[in-house]
């Protein structure tokens, strides 16, 4: 998400500093966001989407939907996903669980990195189904 924050602010010629001075969201929130400690929440990320002009899923890569779809990933979901991919890349990067090796042989940084994505795209298949799973009634939309 933070890419996108900075493709408008080369498209508008515009620095963080401004935007953080010019929308209320403090210079700390968009830096922890540029290091992935943190993800904005929707409100702050709706401040930054009126300065530029765009909507909210222009960060959030949600399409506008009439009805909400209850299997949509929230920004929580998407905090818990991004944490928990960075968990296990500092623990594959770290060797602490051992290093990652395929039939004996260790795996390639590059090839760890699709690997990353792979898990990436798993959780964000799963995270719908098990909210469905273990919690049915909380996620059914309301009529």
């Amino acid at each position: 998400m933070y890419e996108k924050f900075e493709e408008l602010l080369k498209k508008n010629n515009v620095t963080a500093y401004r935007v953080a001075k010019e929308t209320g969201v403090t210079t700390a929130t968009i830096t922890s966001w540029k290091q992935g400690k943190y993800t904005p929440k929707r409100e702050k990320l709706q401040k930054i989407a009126d300065y530029f002009g765009v909507g909210i899923e222009y960060f959030t890569g949600e399409e506008k939907k009439e009805n909400s779809d209850s299997s949509a990933l929230t920004l929580k979901d998407e905090r818990d996903i991004a944490k928990d991919v960075e968990n296990i890349r500092q623990k594959l990067k770290s060797g602490s669980d051992g290093p990652i090796s395929y039939d004996g042989e260790p795996i390639p940084e590059e090839d760890a990195e699709l690997l990353l994505g792979q898990i990436e795209l798993v959780l964000r298949r799963l995270k719908p189904i098990n909210k469905e799973k273990y919690n049915p009634n909380k996620n059914k939309s309301r009529c």
